[in-house]
């Protein structure tokens, strides 16, 4: 999936969309890609003489791609949109430099009628850098 297939799924845009692409989705997976520009302006201040991607966008990355797959993979009743609700148990390993690309990895482990628990992963390099588990309920839209 392409930008405009991505803008098609989720409300998110710039300068807060987080996915640049999506690799492979299925029923319950998704695999999506993030370049992380250098000139993106949070690391004019996080930090600027070392540059790290703050932990909560590596977690935003991962609600973004389960929002993905919701709306793709998962039929809702019309005007819904699925809402993060919940975050568990996340682990930050290791930092997301400027230049890096993170592949998020989403998996809907459960589905209770509109709330999906799932769990993600971000990692650069072969490295997992983050790890989450969360959940996200169908709820209407504000449109």
């Amino acid at each position: 999936m392409d930008q405009d297939q991505i803008k098609h799924c989720i409300p998110h845009r710039e300068p807060f969309l987080w996915i640049d692409e999506v690799l492979e989705i299925d029923k319950n997976k998704i695999h999506a890609t993030k370049y992380i520009d250098p000139d993106l302006p949070v690391f004019q201040g996080h930090y600027p003489d070392f540059p790290i991607l703050p932990g909560v966008l590596q977690c935003e990355m991962a609600l973004q791609a389960g929002a993905i797959l919701i709306s793709r993979q998962h039929a809702l009743e019309a005007e819904k949109v699925p809402v993060a609700t919940r975050m568990n148990d996340v682990k930050f390993r290791h930092m997301v430099r400027p230049g890096d690309t993170a592949n998020v990895y989403v998996e809907i482990k459960e589905r209770l009628g509109d709330a999906f628990f799932m769990t993600g992963k971000i990692v650069v390099d072969g490295q997992t850098t983050t790890r989450l588990e969360f959940a996200a309920t169908a709820t209407d839209s504000p449109n």
